[in-house]
Parts: C-alpha cells; sequence; structure tokens
C-alpha cells in the first residue's frame, strides 16, 4: 500500500483497508473509547494509546508520525511519501527490505500509508509478537541508514509508481488537479505522491533532514489494540523508546486559506475513453459546529445506491456510471466536500456536470425529507458501529482522530450526527456549497494514441 496520496481520500482509505481489518475482528464493545482507552506519554513526549480488547489473540501495532504533503514546500513535494518508501532500507542492524520479511517470519503482516496529515507504520501479528514490532520500529525511529545505493533505485520506482497510478491514470490525474486549484495558499494543493519533477530531484540529503526534523517521538504516537496487558506492554515499549532522544520541535504549518471569491475551473485533456466531472467547496472540519451536517449531507446525496446522486444521474436520468461524494471529516486543516460523476459512454460532460450541479443546488434550496435524514443518520452510525468489530479498524479510528484533533474526540461524533436536523442540513449546504466557493474540475478525453484505453474510475483519487 505504501501511500495515499490525492483528495478526497480519507473515506476511501478506511474502505481500502477493512479486507485486512476483517482479519482481526471482534465484537464491538459497549463502553466509550474514553472509558476503555489508556493513554500515557514517555518522558521523551512519545505518546501511547493502548486499548486491550481480548476477543482474539491478536494484536495490530500503529506508529504515526505527524508530517505528510502539509508539511512540505514547494521543490520539495512528495519527500514524506519517499522517507515512507526509504523507511524499509534499514538500520546498521537490519538491512534493507528486512523489516517486512521478520514481521512475516513471525506470523505477521506490515505496511505503511501516507497522507496529507500523517505518515503510519502498522503491523498486525500474534500477541505474544508484538515485542518483535516493538524493537523494529524503536530501531528505525532513530537508526535509519540512507546512501544512494539505494536510495536512488527507490527514487525511481516511486517516480514509476507516480507516472502509473497518476500521470496514466486519467481520473487520479483530475484529482490532483481539483486540489492544487482550489487549495490557493495552503500546502494542501500539493500531491501526497509529490509532483514529478521534485521525486526526481530529491537527494538522500533532504529524506535524511526530513527524517531527522520529523521522525522523533515527540512528534509521534504509537496506538496498540488487541490482545495484550496494559501494563506490560507500557513497560515494553518504554524500555524500547524510552531513551530514544527528544528533538527540536518540527515547524509549524502556518499556512491559512483565504476564502474563495469566486469560482475556479480547471480542464484536463488526457487520453481516455470517458470524460470525469468534479466539484470541490471548502468546508470546515471536525472543530466547527456544522461537521456532524457536512457528515450526514454527504452521506445524503452519497450514502449508497438509493442516495441522491446515484439515483438521479445513474438510475432516474441514466447519465452517469457513477456519482457520489465525500467529506475531509478528519482533516487537520479545514478541507473539501467534493462531488463527483462519470459520465456513461455517449453523454457528455457537459450533460452531467448540469446534473451534478442541479442536485447540489437543489440540497441548498430544500432541505431532506424526514426519510433521508432519517435514513442517512442509520448508515453514518451502522458503518461507525460494525467498524468497531475490527481490531485494525478501531486503531485507524484512534489514530485518524489524535492526528486530526485528539482521539477522545471519537466519543462526540455519533452524538452529534444524531442531533442533526433537517434545518442543520439546509444550513450548512446553503452556507457552503455556493457557486462562488466552488472548483470545477472536467477530464475532456483525447482519443488513444493507440490501442484503447480502459475507463477510468477512481472516485476518491487514492493511491495504494
Amino acid at each position: 500500500m505504501r501511500d495515499r496520496t490525492l483528495r478526497p481520500a480519507r473515506r476511501w482509505l478506511l474502505c481500502a483497508l477493512l479486507a485486512v481489518a476483517a482479519m482481526y475482528a471482534s465484537p464491538a464493545p459497549g463502553a466509550s473509547y474514553t472509558e476503555r482507552v489508556k493513554e500515557t506519554v514517555l518522558r521523551n513526549g512519545l505518546k501511547l494509546i493502548l486499548l486491550e480488547d481480548h476477543k482474539a489473540p491478536v494484536v495490530v501495532f500503529q506508529i504515526y508520525y505527524r508530517v505528510g504533503s502539509r508539511n512540505e514546500a514547494l521543490g520539495h513535494t512528495g519527500l514524506s511519501h519517499i522517507l515512507e518508501h526509504v523507511m524499509f532500507k534499514g538500520t546498521p542492524t537490519v538491512a534493507p527490505e528486512e523489516y517486512s520479511k521478520i514481521i512475516q517470519r513471525n506470523g505477521g503482516r506490515t505496511n505503511a500509508w501516507t497522507t496529507q496529515d500523517s505518515t503510519t507504520y502498522f503491523a498486525s501479528l500474534a500477541s505474544d509478537r508484538v515485542g518483535v514490532v516493538i524493537d523494529l520500529e524503536a530501531d528505525r525511529m532513530t537508526n535509519l541508514k540512507l546512501t544512494d545505493e539505494v536510495f536512488l533505485p527507490e527514487r525511481s520506482v516511486i517516480m514509476e509508481e507516480r507516472r502509473l497510478r497518476v500521470d496514466n491514470n486519467p481520473s487520479d490525474a483530475l484529482f490532483e488537479q481539483l486540489a492544487s486549484t482550489a487549495y490557493a495558499a495552503h500546502t494542501y494543493q500539493f500531491p501526497v505522491i509529490g509532483w514529478m519533477s521534485d521525486i526526481g530531484q530529491a537527494t538522500v540529503g533532504d529524506a535524511l533532514q526530513h527524517y531527522r526534523t520529523y521522525y522523533i517521538p515527540n512528534n509521534a504516537f504509537i496506538v496498540v489494540v488487541g490482545d495484550f496487558d496494559t501494563t506490560a506492554l507500557i513497560k515494553q515499549i518504554t524500555d524500547a523508546f524510552g531513551d530514544t532522544p527528544i528533538g527540536p520541535p518540527p515547524p509549524a504549518v502556518r499556512a491559512v486559506e483565504p476564502v474563495q471569491h469566486g469560482e475556479r475551473r480547471v480542464e484536463l485533456r488526457r487520453e481516455a475513453q470517458l470524460p470525469y466531472v468534479a466539484m470541490a467547496y471548502h468546508v470546515p472540519n471536525l472543530n466547527s459546529p456544522a461537521a456532524a451536517a457536512l457528515e450526514v449531507l454527504g452521506a445524503i446525496l452519497s450514502g449508497g445506491e438509493s442516495a441522491r446522486l446515484h439515483r438521479e444521474l445513474v438510475y432516474r436520468q441514466r447519465l452517469a456510471r457513477e456519482a457520489g461524494a465525500s467529506y475531509d471529516y478528519t482533516s487537520i486543516d479545514p478541507g473539501l466536500f467534493t462531488a463527483y460523476a462519470q459520465p456513461l459512454p455517449g453523454q457528455s460532460e457537459a450533460a452531467v456536470e448540469a446534473a451534478l450541479t442541479r442536485e447540489l443546488e437543489r440540497a441548498a434550496a430544500e432541505p431532506p425529507t424526514a426519510h433521508e435524514l432519517e435514513k442517512a443518520k442509520n448508515g453514518i452510525e451502522a458503518d461507525f458501529i460494525f467498524g468497531q468489530d475490527s481490531l485494525f479498524y478501531q486503531a485507524m479510528l484512534l489514530g485518524e482522530y489524535e492526528v486530526a484533533s485528539g482521539w477522545r474526540r471519537i466519543d462526540e461524533y455519533l452524538p452529534a450526527v444524531r442531533a442533526v436536523t433537517a434545518a442543520d442540513v439546509l444550513r450548512v449546504a446553503q452556507a457552503y456549497l455556493r457557486p462562488t466557493n466552488r472548483t470545477t474540475a472536467v477530464l475532456i478525453p483525447d482519443p488513444p494514441v493507440s490501442g484503447p484505453s480502459a475507463p477510468q474510475a477512481h472516485p476518491h483519487g487514492a493511491i495504494n
């Protein structure tokens, strides 16, 4: 997996990892996270977020570094994702790529991902083997060994990854253009994978500087969920990480996106069989009272095949092969509410854009019906509660909220959603789904240069 590079992607990442999560499942508990989770902070600033669950002899270990494309600069984009890759290139005591082999020999599985806000490494393995991943992560937090011999080939791999997954993927390229146009001042405009020119000129020195700046215990936290004794695990982690030296606080991200005062538009011409249309609106995140209503609005528009966008554009009007919406609920800084649709063969991008616009205007003109509101809220609650069956999902949830605003905020989520009224949904739609707050991106297909090109359908613009 090793990365998640474009917006809107948070909800996609949860879905993409549910196959892994389902392997480490346990019944959903009734108590709140605040009641069940133990938090402690080591002397060097490393935070531990621990949740015991003894339904299966399995542990999910995740370590988060508070660094992503949000922390990068022009000319140096993609460094967080590059570092994620090269973190598997070894230390003085662990050979390149040996990390993953050690986890596999101990019956576990491991991988990593990078987002705009953080970089995460995980391992899922039998509970009696948790010490293996603890020691490996403590080692590479301070002892990463990089040379041109291992760095330059990996850089070429990442360039090819970008070429395959973005440059040659019209819909993902479109979402990349959407974000870079929607944001004028904030670093959320940068693709997580980085611009190709920046990847190509990145050096070992750049990667090591990024590593020394951000891979420090006071800029990291560990989430462990599963079958363990909390007191014993705290000692185990303290023994491994406790002597890791604290580092200077990383540079703060000062960028603030100004209010948008006019519609923006970008067109992308690529070899493709079908067009694609995407629209993005600037919206607040979970720190705003409007967040829960925006979450419900997203479910009303895109919560399954009976939701408005699919029902109208795909089923009734037969204009689109897919249509949906996404909302950045747990981004550190205010994010985007995105709607998208891909026309059916024979339908134009203009017709689909007009239909998509009508549905968004309708959302801002009339409140949802009582049935729509109840269905959306029930769907959100069901997804959240059933997700608790998975140890992996619970760990991801704790990590995602901790990055954004603190893991205790999880317990506020369902009460806030349940309290949303139809008037609340209408109010946020009117406040944010305005033409002057909109950025529209349209993919216009160029004919194939040689051979057929398969239709691209990646509505969430994510790379895995």
